[in-house]
């Protein structure tokens, strides 16, 4: 018999039983009563035969598919970001589930990548972002997606996982206290969720420290909100804090690409890291921050963590620890502090 053409009817002729009884036995339907060697039997024989499910008939029959669904906003294009999908789809493979993607944003109402999604009967639709935002969804979008990944809803009615990103913040400060760092300039990322946390965990660590601020070191690192086209302020700002008697004995970036500006800066006035001044950052883009000399210390995104989280919320293994979970930071320390 080919292999490729073993149904449940196959089974269920060759060992006398119904099909109903092959089914329960095969897709674990404990509804269905039959002995301990009578599912034995039909699995060792479907196992023999090279029985495969039919997962869409399987789905049609239930109303849902082994799909889980993703609405990205722009997060297959940007390099971090897809370390979540990554994590997610590996995981998802091991449940023998699929992931289907659709992007939106430029115009494409959430709606309608929503609509898209549902067509293809899903068991559970997620919505991710390409950097940490609050997301108002309209209240279809709302009814529709199970949990939000790298953002959260503007009303917190939705399961979702986000970077830790204030403790994050408080953990590389205290890194840098600990190195007896005591005047640490922040160069930030202005208008971004992100910057604004971040900078509040650089005020928790100084607080528990018994340090006070001096707010004259806490700089935007471009003019305007922080993206690849806004005009960068580091070179000016290095140049100015150097240039006073209090110069700072640390910096502490928004991200390893203004760590990256830092260094040159830096080097443009003379001064050695660390020897002169602590450098030390976020995201652990590894192309930068292990390439840059010295290697930089740097708090890891934890995308990869996201991804594996959100996958074993939707695939029912476990249900998410609160409202809005934040996943922690990883502590990469390297030569520049």
């Amino acid at each position: 018999m080919s292999r490729a053409k073993v149904s449940l009817q196959d089974i269920a002729g060759r060992l006398g039983v119904s099909v109903k009884t092959v089914s329960g036995a095969l897709h674990g339907d404990g509804s269905i009563r039959m002995s301990s060697d009578t599912r034995q039997r039909i699995r060792a024989l479907a196992e023999e035969l090279g029985y495969v499910p039919n997962l869409v008939a399987r789905g049609m029959r239930r109303g849902v598919m082994p799909i889980i669904g993703i609405v990205a906003d722009g997060l297959i294009t940007q390099p971090f970001a897809t370390e979540i999908m990554r994590a997610f789809d590996n995981s998802m493979r091991a449940d023998g589930l699929s992931v289907i993607v659709t992007s939106t944003g430029s115009g494409r109402p959430v709606e309608a990548s929503i609509a898209e999604l549902q067509r293809l009967m899903p068991q559970a639709i997620a919505y991710a972002t390409m950097y940490h935002q609050v997301v108002e969804l309209p209240p279809a979008a709302r009814d529709a997606v199970r949990l939000m990944i790298n953002c959260r809803d503007t009303e917190d009615t939705i399961p979702s996982l986000v970077p830790a990103e204030r403790e994050a913040a408080a953990t590389i400060t205290r890194h840098l206290i600990a190195s007896g760092r005591r005047r640490i300039a922040f160069i930030n990322l202005p208008g971004l969720l992100a910057g604004e946390l971040r900078g509040a965990g650089f005020r928790d660590a100084h607080a528990a420290a018994g340090l006070a601020v001096d707010e004259s070191l806490v700089r935007p690192a471009t003019r305007g909100t922080y993206s690849g086209q806004a005009r960068s302020l580091v070179f000016e700002h290095v140049a100015e804090l150097f240039g006073r008697a209090d110069r700072p004995d640390a910096i502490l970036c928004g991200n390893d690409r203004v760590a990256l500006e830092v260094y040159g800066a830096l080097r443009r006035h003379d001064l050695a890291i660390p020897d002169d001044v602590a450098v030390a950052s976020f995201d652990n883009q590894v192309e930068i921050a292990a390439r840059l000399d010295p290697p930089l210390t740097t708090m890891a995104l934890p995308h990869r963590a996201m991804g594996r989280r959100a996958a074993e919320i939707l695939a029912g293994h476990e249900a998410p620890a609160e409202a809005v979970e934040e996943i922690p930071f990883r502590f990469v320390e390297r030569a520049s502090v």
